[in-house]
């Protein structure tokens, strides 16, 4: 055997084993990280897309929306009873119990709760949809909310929701917001995110806050 078979022989015998002492929480983090990336490169192009849509329509690159509004609906005081976000003192608990008995992500689920609502207990869409976490009646009514405007009831039962959506779409988290946004069936039918502008830019909106593993 040539000292190049040999080299080549002993590199293949490494990499075996490095593939062997890979422990599986390893394997699992590095499958979350490759799910996150991709995630970010199609956030990344949904960010690019939205640019050109707002150049067509004649918005300026540097306009600016505040969190908790969105550019196609009225501000959210508007929209129901006037209230003013919770204090973090009060969120903080009972985002962290929520995530922790739903086994979601806190950082997520505070995302979602601030792009919904932008904290405030008593919002209501223009659709119908209420309280922190922005669940439509028919929503609420089958995770067994009693009062959608009650800030402990709206996290735990969006959180559980939350949780269904990403078991459903196997952990991808894009699409699991998406369908929050849109409905699952959309993001089916899409077999991803689909071309909603509103949904588009509301999955980018809550991803960019998300830390970088």
């Amino acid at each position: 055997m040539s000292v190049r078979q040999k080299i080549a022989v002993l590199s293949l015998w490494l990499a075996a084993g490095a593939a062997r002492a890979e422990s599986p929480e390893g394997a699992v983090r590095r499958a979350m990280e490759a799910s996150l990336a991709a995630q970010r490169q199609a956030v990344a192009a949904m960010r690019l897309s939205i640019a050109r849509q707002r150049a067509a329509v004649g918005v300026p690159a540097n306009t600016q929306v505040a969190a908790g509004s969105d550019d196609f609906f009225l501000p959210w005081p508007a929209l129901g009873p006037a209230c003013d976000p919770l204090p973090e003192q009060e969120l903080d608990p009972l985002l962290e119990q929520a995530a922790q008995k739903e086994g979601v992500d806190a950082g997520l689920l505070r995302a979602v709760a601030e792009q919904e609502s932008g904290f405030r207990p008593c919002a209501v869409s223009a659709k119908g949809a209420l309280g922190l976490m922005q669940l439509m009646p028919a929503t609420a009514q089958e995770l067994g909310v009693s009062d959608p405007f009650d800030p402990r009831q709206s996290l735990l039962s969006g959180a559980h929701f939350l949780k269904q959506l990403l078991a459903q779409f196997g952990g991808n988290t894009a699409m699991a917001l998406s369908a929050y946004n849109a409905g699952p069936e959309r993001v089916t039918q899409a077999g991803g995110v689909p071309p909603i502008p509103e949904t588009m830019r509301y999955v980018t909106r809550i991803l960019s806050r998300l830390p970088l593993p």
